[in-house]
This record gives C-alpha cells, structure tokens and sequence, in this order.
C-alpha cells in the first residue's frame, strides 16, 4: 500500500510539471507568437508524459482467488510493476487477523455470509422453477474474496472436468495440464505425493475433531454400499471421505493469506483497496487502462502490457459490459458505445444448487450447544488465544461424491456432512440438537445468464441462473434426497437418529419431494463460467484458452467466469488453479504437464455404487 501511495503521490508532482509546462508554452506562444499547432504538441506530450507516471505493465481488477495469486506470481519478476484494486476493504484491521476474527476464525464463516461490509450482497430473479423464490448470492468483497467468506471446503473436482474443457474448445486445459498447477498451488499437510503438492502458497489440512457424527456418517455410507476415499482430490474421488480444508494453524487460509501479503513488500507491486473500478479503457479495441472510483473521486490508471480481469463470474462480465464488451444490441439499448460485439458475455451462467436434509439427535453431541452465548465467549477466547478448538475448524470435515445412477460415468451428486443445523444460510440461529448433510447435484443442465439493469457500475447486474428449468436437474434433485435417507438410515446411525426435521417424514412422494426442493433448494456459492474459454471461433466464447479477451488487445479474464462448464465439486480450489496456470502463460513459460496420472474409474457402470 505505501508503494501504491507513492506512485500515487508521484502524480502531484508530474501534474505540477505538466501545468507549469502549459503556463510556459502559454507565455512563450504570446511573447514569442508560437504557433497552435506546436502549442498542441507540447500539450500532448506533457500528457503523455502524466500518464507514464501513472502507469504500470499489469492491473488486475479483483484481489479474489485469482487476482491474489495473479499479484503475487507476476511480481516475481522484479521488472514487472502490477497494480492491483479491490473494491472492499483489507481483510485485516490495524494488521491484525485477531481483530477481525469473523474473516480469520473458520468457525464464525456464517458472519461474513450476512454482512454487507465485506460482501457484494447479490440477489437474483424471482425463480419461476422454485416458486417465484429470489435466491440469495453472497460473494466476497474484501482481500481474499470469496476465499475470505466461503467454507474452507478444498475441493479440486474430477479429473474428467477438465478433460471435458479441453473437449468444450479450452485447448491445454485438460486434466494432465491442470492438475501440475494444483499441486504448485498447495502445501498439504500430510505431504505431497503424485496428486498433492508439498511447498505451494495454499496451505491444506483435514479436520482435526474426529466428531463422533462424522465417524457415523462415513460408517454409514459404507454401510450403504458406498467405498470409502482416503483423498477426493487425488486418485479416486468417488467414495465418502474426510474433506480437505484451506484451514492452515487454525486459521482461514484465503488467498490473502497465502499468495497477497507474501508479496505485499515486493517493490514493484502496488495494491488498493474500497477502489471500484468502473470502466476499462481503450483507444479502439486495444485496452489501455482503467477509470476506478476512490473516496469519491475519478480517477485512470493506465497499463502499458495488460489489464486483468479477476473479479469473479458476476463482476467480471459486468465490468466488461460496462465498458462496451458483450451482446450490441444489449449495451445500445442502455447507451453504452461498444468496443467489441461478444454475445458470451454474461451468457452460460453455472451454479450448484443444494438442499439441506436435516436429522434430529438423540443424544447431545451436536454443534447446538456450542452456539449457546456463553460457548461461543469459551470458543472466541481459546481461539483468540491459540487458535484452537472448536473455532478452529468450519465443522464440514467429512463428505463425498456418488453417480446418480447406473451409466453415469463419474460423480454427479456431492455431499458435505455437518454436525449441526443451518437455517436461512446461517442467518437464524439453530433450533435443536441435529445434523444435516448438504447434497446437491453437481452437472445441472439448467443454464442461465446475467445482463446490466443499467450503465451505472453501482447496479448489481441482472441474475438469472435459470434454476430447475429441465427435468433432468429435478429427477436429480429426488435422487439426491433419496440416496441421503438411505445413508442416514443405516446402523451407523441408530444411536443418534431422532425424527426427520427437513424434508420431514410426510414428504415422501416424488411430487412432495420436488415441492421441498422448489421451497427449500439454494444455491451453494458457485457461479461459474460466464466468460466462458473457448475457441475464437465460437461465437459464445468470450476468451481464448490463453485467457485473452476474443476481439480486443492487451485485456484477459483470470477467475471462474472463464471455466467452459462447472466443475464436479467447490470451487475455489479449481479458481486458485486457473490463476497459477494463466500467470505461467501471461509470463510466456512452458505449460506444465504431467501425463499418465491414474484416476480410478468404476469397475462397472451398470451399477450406481
């Protein structure tokens, strides 16, 4: 920050130089009777001059997921200057992770889910497919970006995925040219083998409670038929397991942690924060910079190699709207001068949907208690201290992947177990000794879009994710409550097992499964792929796969909104991933690669487990 206030603090000065070169060339031109047209050029030539102070090789709008790890990668190199702006706040306060302990404790996750300060807030469409209900999205804005708000949950997805990218027109971006990028990423704390890394940025851990819930429920998906996984991200992800976490000491490990304060000394870099960019620059279509708003005023910043964008799958394709990138006819009908027709932008939006299935306990073992005032003074303070204990972890230690059904080549249904109950995305307080299990179909077929409401930058765009529009995604979401009853019905569970809460026992026909899914179905933070990688030749692509924007110089999109399709699991993991692979490429290195990797695949597809 000091640096960046430097850089800024030069521009006094260059200002300075310029206005007293102008009163110069005013004086000479009536003393001396010089002409306009070189009156002109020296005009030109001190705001030339102004906007070199003013400049840098790369800004990177966002520091999210990707933007965090784009800094620190790309300041490796001494002679790269970077800025990057972050349109919330730092995620600590007075430089301390303790005192801003709602990002910092993985326990109190739900804090920042409901608060405004660090979180853009976004609301979609009245769902016509879920009982005219408008869903809730949270996404983070402040250092670290959703990496400061989500669960902690790292999940990498299926190898196929990224198989099916590279399928899907993102050529080099199949499994054996990300997964070296993972492991780059990650330090895990078991130590690295052929699937994980062993002295990346990302520290990685598993969960430290061994509740006896968590041992029930993965007893229980064996019972149920299901294998167990020692590791989701490596080998074999089909199974129940115990989850990755970015939790590193007890402490939420977002990429502000790992990849932006390493690199926030380095004195070529430069970061800003509460500065909103509104507008990318450009002189034709060759992109030149960016206009932000900082305490109220104006300003531009000019890149002479690139500008990045990192700000998510909502604000990346806004920005890019905004500044005359995206469908014609849509930016004409708001006054908008386009840059680039690219009907993609904003088009193919993804999300994991998710419902709660909820179980009263017998025996008071849950999380319940811990959320009484007291225990959460007892919990605040041991973490505060050591960050240790029960505010050390986010709770979601155990999970799993399983196909729907016969023939489905690899997992299509993901849950994340939880020993306790969550209402309203934590935003009401639990009500009773219970578990849950969050389950949710992971390849939906729905696909929705997101367009401006106006051309001011403060307007949340408009959010239509379309949900449950196919019968596909419905017969998947019955599959899911399903195949969760039966888990949950098994031996494993017989000491804890009071009645159903949620959907309740009188739920029990497809019609009354697919009414609670309508009332009750949320989204679980995903939105993806809404400036989709792709082949120049196809007209929705809105990115190459060397991240570059289709039809215009110098401007790339690094974050999730470039993933072709969802990925089979969460997806900060896969996000991080993406910004490692495009730093190697925006430096000009070699791709990384690693062939042959084995991934299990089922001994036989006419059985669903």
């Amino acid at each position: 920050m000091s640096y960046l206030m430097k850089g800024f603090k030069c521009h006094g000065p260059v200002m300075c130089k310029v206005a007293g070169s102008l009163f110069k060339a005013h004086t000479l031109k009536n003393v001396l009777g010089i002409n306009e047209k070189q009156f002109k050029i020296s005009r030109a030539s001190s705001q030339l001059s102004s906007e070199k102070a003013n400049s840098y090789n790369y800004i990177i709008v966002g520091a999210g997921s990707a933007g965090c790890v784009l800094a620190n990668r790309l300041t490796e190199d001494p002679q790269s200057t970077v800025l990057l702006l972050e349109a919330g706040p730092k995620d600590t306060l007075l430089g301390s992770k303790r005192l801003l302990w709602k990002i910092h404790m993985p326990a109190a996750l739900t804090y920042n889910l409901c608060d405004e300060k660090y979180n853009w807030y976004y609301h979609t469409t009245a769902q016509r497919h879920m009982d005219n209900r408008v869903m809730y999205w949270p996404r983070g804005r402040v250092w670290g970006g959703s990496s400061s708000l989500n669960a902690m949950v790292y999940i990498r997805g299926h190898a196929e995925d990224y198989n099916r990218w590279s399928r899907e027109g993102a050529l080099g971006w199949d499994y054996e040219h990300c997964l070296p990028y993972f492991k780059k990423a990650q330090t895990h704390e078991l130590g690295p083998d052929q699937y994980r890394g062993g002295n990346g940025p990302l520290h990685v851990s598993r969960g430290k409670t061994n509740h006896p819930l968590h041992q029930a429920f993965l007893e229980a998906a064996q019972q149920a038929g299901y294998p167990f996984t020692d590791d989701m991200n490596g080998y074999q992800q089909e199974g129940f397991g115990w989850m990755d976490m970015t939790i590193h000491r007890g402490q939420r490990w977002s990429t502000a942690s790992a990849y932006l304060r390493p690199a926030i000394s380095r004195p070529n870099f430069s970061v800003a924060e509460k500065t909103l960019v509104t507008k990318i620059l450009f002189q034709g279509t060759k992109c030149i910079g960016v206009e932000y708003v900082k305490n109220g005023q104006r300003k531009k910043v000019f890149a002479n190699k690139e500008v990045i964008l990192s700000g998510g799958a909502i604000n990346s394709p806004q920005l890019l709207m905004l500044s005359g990138i995206g469908n014609a006819d849509d930016l004409k009908k708001l006054g908008i001068p386009v840059v680039c027709h690219l009907p993609g932008v904003g088009q193919n939006l993804q999300d994991h949907l998710e419902v709660y299935v909820q179980q009263k306990c017998t025996k008071p073992i849950t999380l319940y208690s811990a959320q009484k005032p007291l225990s959460m003074v007892r919990i605040g303070l041991e973490w505060l201290w050591k960050f240790t204990g029960q505010g050390a972890t986010a709770h979601l230690e155990s999970g799993g992947f399983i196909r729907s059904e016969p023939g489905v080549p690899h997992p299509d249904i993901q849950f994340h177990f939880l020993p306790s109950q969550v209402i309203d995305h934590g935003r009401v307080a639990s009500k009773m000794e219970a578990y849950q299990v969050h389950v949710g179909p992971m390849r939906s077929t729905s696909v929705g879009w997101l367009k401006l409401k106006s051309s001011d930058p403060n307007d949340h765009p408009i959010i239509e994710p379309n949900y449950l529009s196919t019968e596909r995604d419905i017969w998947e979401f019955r599959q899911c409550v399903k195949l969760t009853r039966e888990i949950f019905a098994q031996k494993a569970f017989e000491k804890f097992h009071g009645p159903e809460i949620q959907p309740g026992s009188h739920v029990q026909s497809d019609k009354e499964i697919d009414a609670f899914i309508r009332q009750k179905a949320d989204s679980a933070y995903h939105p993806s792929c809404t400036c989709k990688m792709g082949q120049p030749s196809d007209s929705t692509a809105v990115v190459d796969p060397q991240t570059k924007v289709i039809g215009v110089e110098n401007l790339r999109v690094v974050d999730a909104s470039i993933m072709p399709s969802v990925v089979t699991g969460n997806l900060n993991a896969p996000t991080i991933m993406i910004a490692e692979k495009a730093a190697d490429i925006i430096k000009g290195l070699p791709p990384l690669q690693e062939k042959n990797v084995p991934v299990y695949k089922p001994k036989t597809l006419e059985t669903q487990r």
